[in-house]
């Protein structure tokens, strides 16, 4: 083994233990760059060559053989690659079509999403947005402004509160019931005197979100705004996304809320139809 490569072993040492790290200050932070950066190198190694031993791999790498081992056991670990055991051979595993699939989701939902988005806008006057569920937030992938929201702020990528925002309680009131459980055990932050933090309140607003099919906050998550989203569904019916429209709570008062309501729930459904659900 080279002096380069026992140093390289060194430096991965210290990324593997936290203490060490601390104790090198940028040295460990520098090491922990770099093994991320190998094991990115690893998947593509595997993406261009469909499988691939340690050797091949360290070669490409132009590190040790225990190096490219600890990197495929990492990954290996995570579900991003597995092994040939007749072959010793590693390709890439499930858990990179989970995320691709996650990624092609979301994807998927922003291209077909822009039309039906700006039919909405174009027709209400208002700002409509597509939320995704992101961990224990709402993140806005997609949004389309109608002529009576020039003024409106930029809502794209933002994430937003489940408890708080109409998209987050559809989110919330179709996700599985265990993962949702363990959010409103949480201290859910007040955003104005509207916001509902209590579980036993919040539980029965999520239920009434599944009955009549939308989830509607007024000024909950800020003063003068309300919203109303509708849950956007895959192919296999699992919700996947939520539609909302939202504006000032003068212009969506209690009159016309019913209206925005329907014609959100409409738009879910053609969205979720775009997505292959009902087919």
């Amino acid at each position: 083994m080279t002096r380069a490569q026992k140093q390289s072993d060194r430096n991965e040492e210290t990324t593997e233990n936290p203490g060490t790290a601390g104790r090198q200050g940028g040295r460990g932070t520098a090491s922990a760059v770099q093994s991320v950066d190998r094991a990115v190198s690893v998947l593509e190694i595997l993406a261009r060559h469909g499988e691939a031993g340690v050797t091949e791999i360290a070669d490409e790498l132009d590190v040790h053989k225990s190096t490219a081992f600890r990197l495929l056991g990492v990954l290996e670990n995570r579900g991003l690659v597995a092994q040939a055991k007749d072959r010793g051979k590693y390709y890439l595993g499930a858990g990179v079509l989970r995320l691709a699939g996650a990624a092609a989701v979301r994807l998927d939902i922003s291209q077909e999403g822009v039309p039906v988005c700006r039919e909405v806008a174009d027709e209400l006057g208002e700002t409509v947005n597509i939320a995704v569920l992101d961990d224990d937030a709402a993140v806005n992938i997609m949004q389309a402004r109608g002529t009576a929201s020039v003024t409106a702020q930029n809502w794209l990528g933002r994430r937003t509160p489940l408890h708080a925002t109409s998209s987050g309680k559809v989110l919330l009131a179709h996700m599985p019931p265990t993962l949702r459980e363990g959010l409103l055990a949480r201290s859910l932050p007040r955003f104005t005197e509207r916001t509902v933090t209590g579980a036993t309140m919040l539980r029965a607003e999520l239920e009434a979100v599944v009955e009549q099919g939308y989830g509607l906050t007024v000024e909950e998550l800020e003063l003068g705004l309300a919203a109303v989203a509708a849950p956007v569904r895959a192919h296999d019916g699992k919700v996947i996304a939520a539609i909302s429209v939202s504006g000032p709570v003068y212009r969506l008062n209690a009159d016309r809320l019913p209206e925005v309501a329907k014609r959100t729930v409409a738009a879910g459904a053609e969205l979720s139809r775009r997505m292959g659900y009902g087919f």
